[in-house]
């Protein structure tokens, strides 16, 4: 852990000599969902290769670069891209994005992916607020010797999504004419997708939307005590009785065509923060 903590220092410091912004604000967005900071006004433009000890998105949809400016007149850090346990990833390193944020003071995380449909009410191309997740990738990025800079060994997680930011989503979605869905997303460890079996238990066990990425990141978030925001671009609607096979093409494609809409709900999630 003392590893780990000096690699995101150095990473901070890196970062924090490359540009004089202060982010208040920390986004990380999901496959096919980098253009959401396409409005922002960027001050520094990184590479993920460029930060020291930095992990690189490998995944097609992933750019891979760090973007710091402001965005509706917040200091906001973008990740464009991010890290997943199929990856042959380490959950440490997984958030490493969010530890990075911390350690520049970020206090807010608004988290995109891309999620397959379980509740029939959805569509492709909706957006789903996340009102609760499920952890079934049987990792946790606490596991181990607890830092007690980053938070205490056991965070609560009865009120991990921090409703007030989602009524405010709520708000946006009104505003603007968006259909906002809530559910509850399920976090698998992937890369294989799921089955028809699969599908029926975690529509079961309460699940509306299922996708391989986010609760390692929002965990980290949590113990670093920050608000959380977490959005999902339903790319597919899955009906167990009636299987489709899904593509990354047809993932990304369908991500991309949300992206503008899920970019103006969250400027003006920002522009109303509180």
């Amino acid at each position: 852990m003392v590893e780990q903590k000096t690699r995101i220092d150095a990473a901070a410091a890196f970062i924090r000599h490359q540009s004089a912004i202060q982010p208040v604000v920390g986004l990380l967005t999901g496959t096919g969902l980098g253009g959401c900071a396409d409005t922002m006004q960027v001050e520094q433009e990184l590479a993920y290769s460029a930060i020291p000890h930095f992990p690189v998105s490998t995944v097609s949809g992933h750019r891979g670069r760090l973007l710091l400016g402001h965005l509706q007149n917040r200091a906001v850090m973008v990740f464009q891209g991010r890290f997943h346990l199929y990856e042959g990833y380490r959950p440490q390193e997984v958030v490493f994005p969010i530890r990075v944020m911390q350690a520049l003071g970020a206090h807010t995380l608004i988290v995109t992916n891309a999620a397959g449909g379980l509740n029939p009410a959805f569509a492709p191309g909706d957006i789903m607020r996340m009102a609760d997740h499920i952890n079934l990738t049987g990792e946790n990025p606490l596991v181990g010797p607890n830092e007690p800079d980053w938070g205490i060994r056991f965070p609560d997680m009865s009120a991990v999504y921090d409703p007030r930011l989602g009524e405010q989503a709520q708000t946006a979605a009104r505003t603007l004419g968006i259909t906002l869905q809530n559910g509850v997303y399920a976090g698998l460890k992937g890369p294989s997708l799921e089955t028809p079996a699969e599908i029926r238990f975690l529509t079961t066990i309460g699940a509306d939307a299922v996708g391989l990425s986010t609760v390692q990141e929002v965990i980290a978030a949590v113990h670093a005590g920050m608000r959380i925001l977490g959005l999902s671009v339903i790319t597919n609607v899955n009906h167990p009785d009636r299987p489709v096979p899904a593509t990354l093409e047809e993932i990304i494609a369908v991500a991309d065509q949300a992206a503008p809409r899920l970019a103006r709900l969250i400027e003006h999630v920002l522009e109303h923060l509180e």
